[in-house]
């Protein structure tokens, strides 16, 4: 569609996805400048120039100077009565849905609450959180008005999390009372208290009653409370688009992690032409990929939303209460797009996992990252999960929170 569309509305033909790409990697301003224009980029004012180079080198590169845009309105212009925003299921939570209307009831709740303690456009907002919706609802609160997230898993232990979160002076921490992992459940309340203590900065500290237990938000605010906050509805903050959106970290195998900001306007573009053309999610389709809050393909499958897709989001082990969990998933949620670490495939080829035929029948694409996937983990998902599924091995990372190695639906599958 997108080939048909340059020939059309700019009169450029390509013979095939080499030529595009040779184009694409060439004339950079208006290859980009197409991509806006293809996906009906909203700016709140006009960009004036695509592209501003510096004298020397690449950094201090401009893009779309003066535009002024928001990711979460892109989101949200997906709205719709027809199919849900989110569907979620945990180790103790059988799957359940999540309309637009709530989504965004609740979104504007605490980008309202936000507003209301004094958070501004360019401060940070943190979050130790399961993968749950409130971490979703909260990353989106927190763009819609212009302020920067930043997100860890909580078994990336204390001292991990203050590694990262002292670097960037956040105003914010949302935390739950614990979390659920391979059938135990973990208090998160010390580490509360240890991470309010080491983060000077933190104004307020939202908790979120997910486990059940007895924990109060004694110092802080209960989530429960912010939703019942009177607002006047979603609004966009529009900001320029190198304006920060996240802040990522390096592994931190080798030193202290190392923050990376990514942009509003860098991500807005990339994950679409990435989820859109790469991956070729459309609106209505569902799209997985197991994740925690703490690796870059959480913020890139919430990317998946800004092509009107239904965000399926699990929280747990990949393999309990079974090695079947996900598969089930899957089949339960109706399941399009399906994405995990390479390591979960190989695990089911090694434990020799069978699945039932026709329960993936919607299952059109399953993506593989973290890790090399072998040519015979390659043959075992045609063979075992799906004979004509779309088997995509990205390659990318935190450095550009995407991939520099994807999918092209245009293109042959080569085995490893």
């Amino acid at each position: 569609h997108y080939i048909d569309w340059l020939f059309v509305k700019k009169g450029l033909y390509f013979r095939n996805y080499e030529d595009l790409w040779s184009w694409s990697v060439t004339d950079l301003e208006d290859f980009w400048e197409s991509l806006w224009q293809y996906f009906n980029i909203k700016s709140h004012d006009l960009y004036l120039e695509v592209l501003v180079r510096p004298q020397q080198g690449m950094i201090g590169t401009k893009w779309f100077t003066r535009s002024r845009l928001n990711y979460a309105e892109h989101i949200f212009r997906h709205k719709n009565a027809l199919q849900p925003a989110i569907l979620f299921q945990s180790e103790d939570q059988v799957l359940q849905s999540i309309s637009w209307d709530e989504l965004e009831t609740q979104v504007a709740a605490v980008a309202a609450w936000l507003k209301q303690i004094g958070v501004q456009s360019g401060d940070c907002v943190v979050a130790v959180l399961p993968n749950i919706p409130q971490a979703i609802i909260a990353f989106l609160a927190t763009n819609a008005i212009g302020a920067v997230w930043s997100s860890c898993s909580p078994d990336f232990g204390t001292a991990g999390i203050i590694d990262r979160f002292s670097q960037i002076e956040p105003k914010v921490l949302f935390v739950t009372d614990g979390y659920c992992y391979n059938g135990k459940c973990y208090s998160s309340g010390l580490q509360n208290q240890a991470l309010q203590l080491a983060l000077p900065s933190v104004k307020d500290v939202v908790l979120i009653d997910h486990i059940g237990s007895a924990l109060k938000a004694d110092r802080g605010t209960a989530w429960e409370d912010i939703l019942h906050l009177r607002n006047w509805g979603l609004e966009f903050e529009g900001v320029a688009f190198d304006h920060p959106i996240w802040i990522l970290y390096s592994s931190g195998t080798t030193a202290k992690p190392k923050a990376i900001t990514h942009s509003v306007g860098g991500c807005l573009l990339e994950h679409l032409k990435a989820l859109s053309l790469h991956q070729n999610v459309k609106s209505g389709d569902r799209y997985f990929w197991y994740s925690t809050t703490g690796w870059m393909m959480w913020n890139y499958a919430v990317g998946a939303m800004l092509s009107g897709a239904t965000l399926v989001i699990h929280d747990g082990s990949p393999t309990y209460p079974s090695s079947q969990v996900l598969w089930e998933l899957a089949s339960k949620a109706n399941v399009n797009h399906f994405g995990a670490g390479a390591a979960f495939y190989l695990g089911c080829m090694k434990s020799n996992l069978k699945i039932p035929s026709n329960s993936l029948k919607h299952l059109v694409s399953i993506g593989s990252t973290g890790s090399p996937l072998t040519a015979e983990a390659y043959e075992w998902i045609y063979a075992s999960v799906k004979s004509d599924v779309w088997l995509i091995s990205l390659s990318g990372g935190t450095d550009v929170c995407s991939a520099f190695v994807g999918g092209c639906p245009l293109l042959k599958v080569y085995a490893g």
